[in-house]
């Protein structure tokens, strides 16, 4: 006979089939007889099996990627996802067999995946394994700007005219992969589209300007995200602007006018004069155009004053009677270049009659303080009928590409 203790003994590691064929007697029925109890004390548990994802030993592993352990013939007792003491959170389903991430994973480190599994008879086995996330060559964050110049004001109000700018801190190979990123609502909805200015700077506009009182939600979900050339995304990052009155101003060099129409109507006729064309050459041979550039510009910067020079652009010979070096009031910047729109009291009879200046919008004193005061960034100043056109990037000049093109 096989001795009982020894049985109980091996556990789980004997059949049931070789307990009842131990030690047995005929009945009168003929059936099999088995001492009260072994049997059940005896039974075998099934196979637990654990599954987890990523995979043992796996490298590059997207940080997006959810760690989910699973387990076949049992039920998860305790799971732990760790690096260096900080442990990711996750969830164990009702069920019992699948634990799944809830936490984030970061970049460049090493995960211990530690599992405790029961089999059905309540006996623990315990399961390792481990895998490393991407090391990035480089992390890019994003900012959004008003312009180059200013950062877009977190849940600001700007003008008609304002596009949604987003600035990498790093160059986006993988462009495609970054518009996945970057999300823009609104409300009113409304069509746009992305552009890239440069391989850092992406903006979305619709195909015409804005409806006052447009609300405008933007997200950018970067992290994770390959930016190719081994460049990864960041933190995410979100901001929201609305958009406030209609204000549009419109230069017009041909009869050295600026009619201003707010919210579709015509509120003031200003008296001005724009840059007098022609060319000089700088002190390093570059040359130098006098006109005012034709075309959509948005205002970027309010300044009370601001000093104005033209060895900026290359000419500085005090002699030159294109010189100047002069702190200027009531400037709103709208272009790199050096447009403004500004008072010049100086050259009060020029306004209405002829151009005369470097390129800026001369104004009087009385206008020059009333614009000043009404108009803000956002907002658009198109000026007309000059023979040179304001190029995508000098300033905020998306509004110069047909939206056929953008």
């Amino acid at each position: 006979m096989i001795n009982r203790r020894k049985l109980i003994a091996t556990g789980l590691g004997v059949t049931a089939g070789l307990v009842t064929a131990g030690c047995s007697r005929g009945s009168a029925s003929g059936a099999a007889w088995s001492q009260p109890g072994l049997a059940a004390a005896s039974a075998p548990a099934g196979e637990v099996r654990v599954t987890v994802t990523p995979a043992a030993d796996a490298t590059k592993v997207s940080p997006l990627e959810q760690v989910v352990v699973a387990v076949e013939g049992g039920t998860l007792k305790d799971v732990s996802v760790a690096t260096g003491g900080k442990t990711v959170a996750g969830k164990l389903g009702s069920d019992g067999q699948t634990w799944r991430s809830t936490g984030k994973l970061a970049y460049g480190k090493t995960y211990t995946v530690a599992v405790s599994a029961a089999d059905s008879a309540g006996a623990l086995s315990q399961h390792k394994s481990s895998f490393r996330t991407v090391k990035p060559s480089g992390v890019a964050s994003v900012t959004f700007q008003a312009s180059a110049l200013t950062a877009l004001r977190d849940g600001g109000t700007y003008g008609v005219g304002q596009p949604v700018m987003v600035n990498f801190s790093k160059p986006v190979k993988n462009r495609a992969e970054a518009e996945k990123a970057m999300l823009v609502e609104t409300t009113p909805a409304v069509e746009g589209r992305w552009r890239w200015i440069d391989g850092q700077n992406a903006h979305w506009r619709p195909a015409k300007y804005w409806t006052p009182g447009t609300k405008i939600s933007v997200k950018v979900n970067l992290f994770g995200r390959d930016l190719g050339k081994g460049v990864y995304g960041g933190a995410n990052a979100s901001t929201n602007f609305a958009i406030g009155p209609s204000r549009i101003a419109i230069a017009d060099a041909t009869t050295h006018r600026m009619k201003v129409y707010i919210d579709g109507k015509m509120v003031r006729d200003i008296p001005i004069s724009m840059g007098k064309g022609g060319t000089a050459v700088g002190a390093n041979g570059e040359v130098i155009s006098y006109w005012t550039r034709s075309g959509p510009h948005v205002v970027m910067t309010r300044e009370p004053s601001h000093r104005m020079t033209s060895a900026s652009y290359g000419l500085v010979d005090p002699k030159d009677p294109n010189y100047y070096d002069e702190v200027i009031k009531l400037c709103l910047r709208i272009s790199y270049s050096g447009e403004f729109v500004h008072m010049a009291d100086w050259n009060i009879g020029a306004h209405g009659n002829r151009n005369t200046s470097h390129g800026c919008i001369n104004v009087g004193p009385a206008d020059a303080r009333w614009f000043y005061e009404t108009f803000r960034p956002g907002d658009v100043v198109d000026v007309r009928n000059t023979p040179r056109h304001m190029a995508l990037t000098d300033g905020v000049g998306d509004w110069t590409v047909p939206w056929d093109k953008w």
